[in-house]
């Protein structure tokens, strides 16, 4: 290389390139790190040089330069490319590699406007300096890569338009500790501080992007989820549109249910008019979902919910799908598809399904959720009454069509409402399930909202967060895990501000959260056991007795000193009734695990003090967030040993935990020959999950004869799931011979189904 070669610095002062300064800092990234090259990082990164590079693009280059070196065989270069990636970072954020103490930190931070101006009411200058002495920044390096680049583009503080980065990792860390716990009294709230910074910092707690991309910031709404139920008149067509907007707008993921909506030629106004049904009210909350983008954070996404027996589910079933015209298609939403016990009966015995409006069959919408019994009366009854308008479909065409659907998209999504409301915190006689979210884990109480500026509706919100089973030494950490997250997700409730009245006095009544798990494939790597085989299902079922237990014993203790929530009354748990009380019996039949905790002694202390918080659990996907913690994601297998996401910043490569030393015990998902193990292990999850599970159902059509899935197997899963108590399913995923790293949706054929199932 040209000795001669210049190199242009940040303060636009032209010097010789230093070659040694480059090999230091690629020499002190590769410290500790087995199987790295500091001489092929240099080797890659010179041949980009030019005179007069900038010294930001040397380090760009360095960057990309060892992150193309990450593979299986040497995964330690995902760990060389994140350190040099933060030794950048922070000559962005600071203009050095040190970053500066914590006052002055905040103090700039409040200055320009990227802090909120509480947090110097809340913490004196001595005190900001006890919080500055509790930050380990060394921790910065146990990012990955893929880590690095989500937090630069997704989570750090920053200027979205111009690219500058105001913040590096611990300090994120240390102000969402502070500000969550900063109500709490001076005598404790140190300890829960330090606690809490620890586990986030240490990836055993795993924090989602609202929380960990807003809380310290003037931005005030931190809830993932947000569940807006509409009623049947324009009004509350119009409510449910703005509150979508107003909640888009904070970062939030939608989940609509629509299912109220009268169907096409009904009759409106006394038979003045016909009703134009569903479609053109769909594409008014698509262009709500759409109109914002959430800060450069997400784009806004929602999934709208109706029952498979609304009189258009023909047309709505389709609605995804790339055939069609504009018209009668709305494809930038997803769908969840309601069913249960009888209209999966009606499958199993090759009956019909009736099809009605929900306006013409009075009290059939509201007992499809609150009272099977009431359901099956109401639907019998309207099927013998011929003046009411309806259409007779054979159960197996009208299935046919929503698996073929939920097959070619991906997105077409089920919700088992029976199973949502018998297997409940929530008393569905006052406070039915009548929807999910976005990604099909939460389960809360909606009402339909009328008007955005009053409180006379319910909109459900759920704040989350997850545990890293991959970082547990053992069950009995989870106590101290779960009275940290349940204390720091309940104070976020009163922290947070809400856009409109409905989620505030929703919220303040139920105090829902929804904790899961990050880390699930690297844990049964680690401990030797299977998705397909069976041999992970006692660990599964004693992992999750104890989350739910201890989860439980957090809302007690907090309900102890602060009171149980307000409608702790509506609630199954006020009754004593558990989640081991009313699971699906099936599942005795694939897992034989006895229960290892004292549930009678808690029983009693629930129904003596109450819960803080309505709900405790609900497993979500934490695609984004578990790359944080360098996890697996949420519950599902890895596609390959290095996973391959596209971000902004081009391609990241992430390999999986201890790969080297699990690499024969980990399970890739195309190598899984069925769904079956797998529907299981999150039947044995359900039995103790007190909310839902984003769970998914994937096929490989090269296994199958002819190439393709017949309907038979896609049906079988079904019902599978079904049987075994599962509330939701989220994608169907189709291995396309694509790289196995790479998501793939794609369309295919299918047959038909013959034979039975039992449920």
């Amino acid at each position: 290389m040209n000795q001669q070669m210049t190199v242009q610095k940040r303060n636009g002062v032209k010097e010789k390139i230093d070659l040694d300064k480059i090999h230091r800092v690629i020499g002190w990234a590769a410290k500790s790190l087995n199987n790295v090259s500091v001489s092929q990082v240099e080797l890659r990164s010179h041949i980009q040089f030019y005179d007069g590079i900038k010294t930001e693009d040397i380090h760009e280059t360095i960057i990309k330069a060892a992150a193309d070196l990450i593979s299986e065989q040497t995964p330690d270069y995902q760990y060389l490319a994140a350190r040099l990636a933060i030794f950048h970072l922070r000559k962005k954020a600071y203009g050095k590699f040190e970053p500066p103490t914590l006052v002055v930190h905040v103090d700039k931070m409040i200055a320009n406007g990227k802090y909120d101006k509480h947090i110097t009411k809340d913490y004196s200058t001595a005190e900001l300096n006890i919080l500055d002495s509790y930050i380990d920044h060394w921790r910065d390096m146990n990012f990955s890569y893929a880590a690095v680049k989500q937090l630069e583009g997704k989570y750090l503080v920053q200027n979205r338009v111009t690219g500058e980065i105001y913040e590096s990792p611990q300090f994120l860390y240390i102000m969402v500790a502070a500000c969550l716990f900063a109500n709490y009294p001076q005598e404790t709230r140190f300890d829960y501080i330090h606690r809490f910074y620890d586990a986030i910092s240490q990836f055993k707690i795993s924090l989602p992007t609202p929380i960990m991309s807003g809380v310290r910031t003037p931005t005030r709404q931190f809830s993932s989820c947000v569940l807006i139920e509409c009623d049947d008149s324009l009004n509350s067509i119009n409510a449910t549109a703005s509150a979508i907007v107003r909640y888009v707008s904070q970062r939030a993921g939608i989940g609509i249910n629509a299912g109220r909506i009268r169907a096409l030629g009904s009759s409106i106004r006394n038979g003045e008019a016909f009703h134009t049904g569903c479609i053109p009210f769909y594409k008014y909350f698509q262009t709500a979902v759409k109109c914002c983008s959430q800060g450069g954070i997400r784009g806004g996404a929602a999934t709208l919910f109706y029952p498979i027996w609304h009189r258009e589910v023909e047309n709505l079933l389709v609605l995804k799908n790339n055939r069609g015209i504009e018209e009668n298609r709305v494809r930038h939403m997803d769908y969840g598809v309601q069913i249960n016990k009888l209209i999966y009966t009606r499958l199993i015995k090759s009956e019909n399904i009736s099809l009605f409006s929900p306006s013409d069959v009075s009290g059939l919408y509201d007992s499809f959720f609150a009272d099977q019994e009431e359901f099956e009366r109401l639907y019998t009854q309207y099927e013998q009454d011929t003046s009411i308008q309806r259409k007779t479909v054979k159960a197996i065409e009208l299935f046919s069509l929503l698996m073929q659907e939920r097959a070619s998209t991906g997105r077409v999504y089920i919700q088992n409402v029976d199973h949502c409301n018998t297997h409940s915190p929530f008393d569905p006689t006052v406070a039915p399930i009548r929807q999910s979210n976005l990604c099909l884990e939460i389960a809360l109480p909606t009402k339909p909202i009328t008007n955005v500026e009053d409180d006379k509706g319910e909109i459900a919100l759920c704040t989350l967060s997850a545990f890293n089973l991959g970082a547990l030494n053992n069950l009995d950490e989870l106590k101290n895990l779960a009275d940290l997250t349940i204390r720091a997700l309940d104070s976020l409730l009163d922290y947070q501000d809400y856009p409109l009245p409905a989620a505030h006095k929703a919220t303040m009544n139920r105090r829902t959260l929804g904790v899961g798990v990050i880390n699930y494939a690297y844990y049964l790597a680690k401990n030797g056991v299977r998705y397909s085989d069976g041999s992970a299902n006692g660990l599964t079922h004693r992992t999750f007795e104890a989350i739910q237990y201890y989860l439980l014993k957090a809302s007690v203790g907090l309900a102890k000193e602060k009171g149980a929530c307000p409608l702790f009354n509506e609630t199954t748990y006020s009754k004593g009734i558990l989640p081991i009380d009313s699971y699906k019996r099936d599942l005795d039949t694939v897992c034989e695990e006895p229960l290892h905790y004292d549930w009678e002694t808690l029983r009693g202390e629930i129904i003596e003090h109450g819960l803080r918080n309505s709900t405790l659990s609900a497993l979500m996907p934490s695609e984004t967030s578990s790359q944080i913690s360098n996890a697996t994601n949420g519950i599902e297998p890895p596609r390959g040993f290095v996973s391959v996401k596209a971000s902004k910043d081009g391609i990241l490569k992430q390999v999986v935990p201890e790969y080297e030393k699990y690499k024969e015990s980990y399970e890739l998902l195309w190598n899984i020959e069925s769904n079956t193990g797998y529907l299981q292990l999150v039947g044995i999850m359900q039995k103790f999950i007190d909310q839902a599970i984003s769970a998914n159902t994937n096929y490989d059509p090269s296994k199958q004869a002819a190439g393709k899935t017949p309907m038979k197997l896609l049906l079988k899963d079904l019902l599978t799931a079904y049987k075994l108590g599962v509330k939701t399913l989220y994608y169907h995923n189709t291995r396309d011979g694509a790289d196995d790293a790479q998501q793939d949706l794609a369309a295919q054929d299918n047959d038909c189904i013959g034979g039975a199932c039992k449920i």
